[in-house]
């Protein structure tokens, strides 16, 4: 199977709340904070200096990631999913490639993201690119219990 990493377009915006709506009600909750997020996705990410891309195959968007400003030298990996249909066949590797090579391409000097100790395959994930667990001390959302960072320089 082909896939192919593309930018957000405004047409694409249903695409990132549906494929986030999807996983979260699989695992948990939507959350109000995520609800605004989802729902404005230009607002919350893009205009503050961060980034939306999509996994397409077979004409159809099958995953998305948003890498969010923290900083001029970190970036928060978030919002990753990937629809049911299409999952288990290394989709989420594929975007966790392109997003680490993004920070890099940005100059990042470290990307981190938040999870959940339930999500024993995500987080097993993280550990295999390198992401180790930090100190959790500032509040991201009820659902975080977990913070990863991947220095990058």
């Amino acid at each position: 199977m082909e896939v192919e990493i593309i930018e957000f377009t405004e047409n694409l915006k249903d695409h990132f709340k549906k494929l986030n709506v999807e996983w979260l009600e699989k695992f948990f909750v939507v959350l109000p904070s995520d609800e605004r997020v989802l729902s404005n996705p230009v607002e919350s990410i893009i205009e503050k200096g961060g980034y939306i891309y999509f996994a397409k195959a077979d004409y159809e968007i099958i995953g998305t990631f948003a890498l969010i400003k923290v900083d001029d030298r970190t970036y928060e990996i978030g919002k990753m999913a990937v629809t049911e249909k299409y999952q288990h066949q290394g989709i989420g590797n594929k975007l966790m490639d392109f997003a680490i090579q993004k920070a890099i391409s940005l100059n990042a000097e470290a990307v981190i993201l938040y999870s959940n100790t339930d999500l024993k395959i995500a987080v097993s994930m993280y550990a295999k690119y390198g992401f180790q667990v930090i100190p959790k001390t500032d509040f991201h959302n009820e659902r975080a219990n977990i913070k990863m960072e991947m220095k990058l320089k």
